[in-house]
């Protein structure tokens, strides 16, 4: 039995034969754990051509030895570009096409057991801050103009999934925000309308292809949870700690349809002691692990601010009781 094995029979909701896997939505700290550098974003894109095709190759190399060092079954590829706020941009992004060309280039050199998880969009989340007020004003006054803005979206996921699996991914990934820390965004009408069609018909693309489905949103979403479960995703990430979700309640309820991923608390382990993130990792794995249908990992991206110590301690504490 493989890494990949484990990862493969947690999202199908099967126990696996050897330990949970551990898979992080995004791991942003390769340069800190391997010594090296990861070259992504504006500095890629300011490098020419063949330099373009080093750094790939490179940060494949790093990449792929900081997983294994850290024992992850999957590992999420570079994304397009997606803006947090005005000027700024998101930490783990590639320009263009450079991301499909980056799993291109990961798949050729991954070992066969680990699996290559890459975001497709396809439904859409809450708006940025940007247009907050105006979207939320479309929502009842123009929702035609919503209509339109969600068949795009999901139009131009389908095409991104069936070119990101011919590169080689094996999980494709909606990251799309539905729910805020005090519940979802969307109303229950909103969500039948905008959202839980199109994840459905995701889904069912996904699957089709052979691939596995997974959405990520932070938030509350117990109130909508039960319309996710049944979309035909496999999994669901990250299972939000500071918006109040439970892992082991979450589990109970849908845990028989939707394999969960997480949800150590990104802020332990960002300012916690490792003593406390080994003890918090070791009472997730003790509650939630019979059975199977859960991947272990952070309840969001892992910055790089994050102490290395603090995360060799989550691994630890799987190494002692993460097994079968």
């Amino acid at each position: 039995m493989s890494k990949k094995d484990d990862m493969i029979a947690a999202l199908e909701n099967r126990q696996p034969a050897e330990a949970v896997p551990i898979w992080e939505l995004e791991f942003q700290a390769w340069d800190g754990a391997s010594g090296r550098h990861v070259i992504l974003g504006k500095e890629f894109e300011a490098l020419s051509a063949a330099e373009q095709e080093n750094a790939l190759h490179t940060n494949a190399e790093i990449i792929l030895s900081v997983a294994d060092e850290m024992h992850h079954a999957a590992i999420t590829t570079p994304g397009g570009y997606w803006h947090q706020s005005p000027g700024q941009l998101a930490y783990y992004c590639l320009p263009g096409d450079m991301r499909f060309r980056q799993v291109e280039v990961l798949r050729e050199m991954a070992p066969p057991d680990v699996m290559l998880v890459s975001t497709s969009g396809g439904v859409i989340g809450m708006p940025e801050a940007t247009e907050y007020v105006e979207f939320s004003y479309k929502l009842f006054d123009a929702p035609e103009e919503i209509d339109e803005r969600v068949r795009k979206e999901f139009e131009g996921g389908l095409a991104n999934v069936r070119r990101l699996r011919d590169c080689g991914a094996d999980v494709l990934m909606i990251a799309s925000d539905l729910a805020t820390n005090h519940g979802p965004f969307f109303s229950p009408e909103q969500m039948d309308r905008f959202i839980l069609p199109y994840m459905r018909k995701w889904a069912e693309e996904v699957r089709a292809l052979g691939a596995y489905a997974i959405v990520h949103s932070d938030g509350n979403l117990m109130p909508c949870i039960e319309g996710i479960a049944d979309s035909g995703v496999h999994a669901l990430d990250a299972i939000d700690p500071t918006a109040g979700m439970d892992m082991r309640t979450t589990k109970d309820q849908v845990g028989d349809r939707l394999c969960l991923c997480g949800n150590v608390d990104c802020g332990l382990l960002l300012t916690g002691t490792p003593e406390a993130v080994y003890d918090a990792t070791r009472d997730l794995l003790e509650t939630c692990k019979d059975g199977g249908g859960l991947v272990l990992g952070a309840s969001n991206a892992l910055l790089p601010e994050v102490p290395l110590e603090n995360y060799r301690a989550m691994i630890q504490a799987w190494t002692d009781h993460g097994q079968y």
